[in-house]
């Protein structure tokens, strides 16, 4: 299947290129499955308030529901992408919004190696268009034999990955990483679900030589609920059976939210 646009509401066609080459904007990933997606509440969440701190403007929310309503419609299983961005960069900006839908993405099971690199995104609680730096280093970190980046900020905490929120198991609790990152909604998903399933959690600093003190590390992000570490730069972790399997759990205990 491939992708198919709609920008505000209208099949995108000769359009196509100029907003693939649009760089300020933000959006949001999901996987629907008929019509529905967990944590709805959150993307529109997310959405509204990168809109207001983007483009200085309020954020439709019954509007891009009905965009992306039409987008999916008829179909079973779609990874779609919200994009709000903007063709003119007069102020004051219009934003608009792109709709993005594609092949459902299945979990990929298989641990990660990850290289350390100190890198931080530029607002990095925004998801934003602006992914040059973090392509870059995850490409280099596959050149130089491993499978993706861990960013470690200039205060030598850990933060994110390329495109994951990063977890750590210590004992029974689920820690969070204490730095600027994106609150990824399936992270958001997972703290509220694991606290309904009263897994202890908490945010604390983690810097790379602590990660020898934990259970296991993990990744999340919108098509995993959980996806094991198996290395960092040259530290062997521990298997991340018991945490993935946690993850998982507690991810199909939250609801489908209808579109």
């Amino acid at each position: 299947m491939p992708p198919r646009f709609e920008l505000n509401g209208d099949p995108l066609g000769p359009d196509a290129a100029l907003a693939g080459m649009v760089s300020y904007g933000h959006f949001t990933a999901m996987q629907v499955r008929d019509g529905r997606v967990r944590g709805l509440a959150f993307h529109l969440e997310r959405l509204a308030a990168s809109t207001r701190l983007l483009f200085g403007s309020e954020f439709d929310v019954g509007l891009v529901r009905s965009h992306v309503r039409q987008a999916v419609d008829g179909e079973a299983a779609l990874s779609v992408r919200v994009v709000v961005l903007t063709r003119s960069f007069d102020e004051p900006m219009t934003p608009e919004i792109l709709v993005r839908t594609g092949p459902p993405r299945p979990p990929d099971p298989a641990p990660l190696r990850l290289r350390t690199v100190r890198y931080q995104r530029d607002l990095p609680q925004v998801k934003h268009l602006g992914t040059f730096g973090l392509i870059h280093e995850t490409r280099q970190a596959r050149l130089a034999g491993f499978d993706d980046a861990l960013f470690v900020d200039h205060q030598g905490r850990i933060s994110e990955a390329s495109i994951w929120n990063a977890g750590f198991l210590d004992g029974d609790t689920v820690v969070w990483p204490e730095a600027a990152v994106l609150p990824g909604i399936t992270m958001l998903v997972q703290q509220e679900a694991l606290r309904r399933l009263g897994v202890p959690q908490e945010t604390r600093e983690v810097r790379p030589p602590d990660l020898r003190d934990f259970d296991a590390v993990f990744l999340t992000n919108s098509e995993t609920p959980g996806r094991a570490v198996a290395s960092v730069d040259d530290l062997v972790l521990p298997p991340a059976d018991h945490a993935v399997a946690l993850l998982a759990e507690a991810y199909e205990t939250v609801p489908w939210d209808k579109i």
